[in-house]
């Protein structure tokens, strides 16, 4: 038996005994110790009756790529690592007939346990060495329903061996994902919109109907539009609602346009009203123009707030990096469609001054804003010839309606599949002769290549 440090990420059982989820995330190595990616999940194959054989690990290695590292290749798990023979195929995983992803769809599966006559949840998948480099599941850490009514607390938890359980698959049931979801809790918004879609469409969906409202709308902001689209019409119309008052009134705007008219208004009619307005407004510019490309939501002041107010406007945790480079001053009202856009001031000049300077005083002169029906080119040209990452957008009368950030103009300029890693924009200058530095193997079951 090991005694393990309590700051150690990786529980060890015995010697060569490892629970899964404590997998996830824990760094992988070469031989010669540098760091080649972290374990995202482990892949089993059923045989039989006998309990499943693991063939390897997802490895999500630089680039956000996730392949595939055969078993074989492992030379040691422990102490909150895993060792590897180097050898990596740098070949985007794809699961595989026959193949299932313990963290993605075995955790949260009901089992029936043999001996005790009743229902279990699986929470954790312990793997064990049966053989040199030959792993099997061994023993699942299973919580049964709570005995009382009491909304308290949990059931009991309980430790079986495979062979003592039966896997429940009740049609029209949805497989919990709780504890996928729990996996997944320190990911950013871009890299869990990546994980789930490496996920079977099931339990794509399963994850994202246990994601809170908030942390949905920031995956959903990270997906293509047709992901989103599927993930929205599976959704009921409150939750739908609930999700896109969540979300960048930009972003919004531009997954109701791609539903149905009468969804679309359904869904406009059950939100804020105060963010359905925005949406409805964002809606009201063509696609392609510095209207369609905006967001409603930047920092708007008076031309008498100070630098000291102004620094504490973006300090705000919520507020996305770029919309804190600058602020919007204005004549009142101070929301979109303001009054009278004076200038903008920016998060550098403001540094250079003392507390109490007015904001009116550092406009910068040089800016010119944009008109809402602007071609989208346009205002990629101005943000690339200013090395600005953002412009104000105004209409006839001058009056403030939006701002167009870098990442809008990003998205936009960018081909549609950009999100997706086996997409690297190709440089005819400069034809490239590898496409990697690590080695590249075929995979074989048995001997862990792939």
């Amino acid at each position: 038996m090991f005694i393990v440090p309590r700051a150690t990420t990786l529980v060890l059982v015995s010697a060569s005994r490892v629970f899964v989820a404590r997998l996830a995330g824990c760094s992988v190595f070469d031989p010669a110790g540098d760091r080649v990616g972290k374990v995202r999940d482990v892949v089993v194959v059923y045989r039989n009756t006998d309990s499943p054989n693991v063939v390897g690990l997802i490895v999500e290695v630089p680039g956000k790529r996730r392949v595939f590292l055969g078993i074989g290749r492992v030379t040691s798990i422990g102490s909150g690592q895993i060792i590897t023979t180097g050898i990596i195929n740098m070949r985007r995983f794809e699961q595989r007939g026959g193949e299932v992803r313990v963290i993605s769809e075995m955790l949260g599966r009901k089992v029936t346990l043999r001996d005790r006559a009743g229902e279990a949840t699986i929470e954790d998948v312990a793997i064990e060495e049966a053989d040199l480099g030959e792993w099997k599941v061994s023993q699942l850490f299973c919580r049964q329903p709570k005995t009382t009514p009491s909304p308290f607390g949990k059931g009991p938890t309980v430790f079986v061996n495979w062979a003592d359980v039966v896997e429940k698959s009740t049609v029209g049931e949805s497989q919990s994902a709780t504890q996928l979801v729990a996996s997944y809790s320190d990911l950013l918004p871009a890299d869990l919109a990546s994980a789930m879609l490496d996920l079977p469409e099931q339990r794509m969906l399963e994850v994202a109907d246990e994601l809170s409202d908030g942390r949905l709308a920031d995956v959903l902001e990270e997906m293509p539009e047709t992901d989103q689209v599927d993930i929205m019409n599976q959704l009921d119309d409150a939750r739908a609602a609930d999700v896109l008052d969540q979300m960048q009134p930009d972003d919004a705007a531009d997954l109701i346009a791609q539903l149905s008219e009468e969804r679309g208004e359904a869904l406009l009619g059950l939100m804020e009203p105060e963010e359905a307005e925005d949406v409805r407004f964002l809606l009201s510019y063509a696609p392609e123009t510095a209207g369609g490309l905006m967001t409603t939501e930047p920092i708007i002041v008076s031309a008498d707030t100070t630098v000291a107010e102004g620094l504490a406007l973006i300090r705000r945790h919520e507020l996305a990096p770029a919309l804190g480079a600058a602020i919007c001053v204005t004549l009142p009202p101070y929301e979109p469609p303001t009054g009278r856009f004076l200038g903008m001031v920016h998060f550098q000049r403001m540094l250079r001054y003392p507390p109490n300077e007015r904001l009116g005083t550092l406009l910068d002169q040089s800016l010119e804003p944009v008109m809402a029906d602007a071609p989208a080119a346009e205002v990629a040209r101005i943000l690339a010839s200013y090395n600005l990452v953002s412009v104000p957008v105004v209409d006839e009368n001058r009056r403030l309606v939006g701002v167009v950030t870098i990442d809008d103009v990003l998205d936009y300029l960018l081909p549609n599949d950009w999100r997706s890693s086996d997409h690297t924009p190709s440089k005819p200058s400069q034809p490239s002769t590898s496409t990697s530095t690590i080695p590249v193997k075929t995979r074989r079951l048995g001997n862990g290549t792939r």
